[in-house]
């Protein structure tokens, strides 16, 4: 089993009579990218300020490295790094300026460490020029590097590509891959870019009205939600026959979409063929992870 490094159980947030959040539940492992989705109002930021300490849970439990963040406050943090929105920095110091301004706060963090994290988010030709020259993903970057002196375990990115140019974000999308991939970190991120999450991550959890209702691999929930197109004449009778096997929901340009379901799809074809009607097309689709957001979250839009 892969080694757990932060944990959340039962985990609430009640504000005055209103229950923020309603018992979420989800484990982090290492060395994977972890999606955290959430329409509007669903509670994922209120969720990202319990993890890294901001407020306090009502109820549940978070551990971090192996630490109870209620009992072990401390220890738990330095097992934690995070960016909660926009990563500050102070512009009118340099790069390296900045990192050992904050390694300070931190028990044994050596110019080494500093180096070691310099070169990895590849700061090292710009690190002695003031922030103020830097670009958004620079800023990202030194930002990052923040977060990794204090050797965390979990690394906690909100909106990381929030900003960025298309090339921006296709690099801080690889950078993410990096660290947990060679690095053995476990990163968390949030975004409302749900094709990055597609692309980035390992596994997503989705978050809707306090609740997570659903967290698995991307690979299974976009498998889950496998559909036929299809183009058939007469569309109504097409329409009829497919309904008597399984659901049947309209699609743009007259298509019908039915689910796929191994060995049964072809029989469907069949049946719709002896009675007469022409499959002009029939296409399997593997829906984006935005198709599944929507249907799970009943149509609300990410935060």
């Amino acid at each position: 089993m892969s080694e757990i490094t932060l944990s959340v159980k039962g985990l609430k947030k009640t504000i005055g009579k209103k229950e923020i959040i309603k018992g979420i539940d989800f484990d982090l492992k290492r060395g994977e990218v972890f999606g955290f989705l959430g329409p509007n109002g669903a509670g994922k930021t209120t969720t990202i300020r319990m993890l890294v300490g901001l407020i306090k849970p009502s109820s549940g439990s978070i551990e971090i490295g192996g630490y109870n963040v209620r009992k072990h406050f401390t220890e738990a943090m330095s097992q934690m790094g995070c960016i909660v929105e926009n990563p500050e920095l102070y512009s009118f110091l340099t790069g390296w300026e900045n990192l050992e301004h904050f390694a300070r706060m931190l028990p044994e963090v050596d110019r080494n460490h500093m180096k070691y994290v310099v070169e990895l988010v590849r700061l090292d030709e710009r690190i002695h020029d003031q922030v103020k020259t830097y670009s958004l993903g620079m800023r990202q970057r030194l930002g990052i590097a923040q977060a990794l002196l204090g050797k965390p375990k979990v690394l906690i990115l909100d909106e990381p590509t929030n900003g960025l140019d298309p090339m921006g974000i296709r690099e801080m999308r690889n950078f993410i891959r990096y660290l947990a991939e060679e690095e053995g970190l476990t990163v968390l991120v949030s975004s409302h870019l749900l094709s990055e999450i597609q692309l980035m991550c390992d596994r997503v959890a989705i978050i809707s009205k306090g609740s997570v209702i659903k967290v698995d691999y991307v690979e299974n929930l976009l498998a889950m939600q496998e559909r036929v197109i299809w183009q058939a004449e007469p569309r109504d009778v097409a329409k009829e026959i497919l309904a008597g096997f399984t659901s049947v929901t309209d699609g743009v340009d007259g298509a019908l979409i039915t689910p796929y379901i191994e060995g049964e799809t072809a029989g469907w074809n069949r049946a719709l063929v002896e009675k007469g009607v022409e499959i002009k097309e029939m296409n399997r689709k593997l829906p984006a992870l935005e198709d599944l957001f929507l249907e799970l979250t009943g149509g609300e839009t990410i935060d």
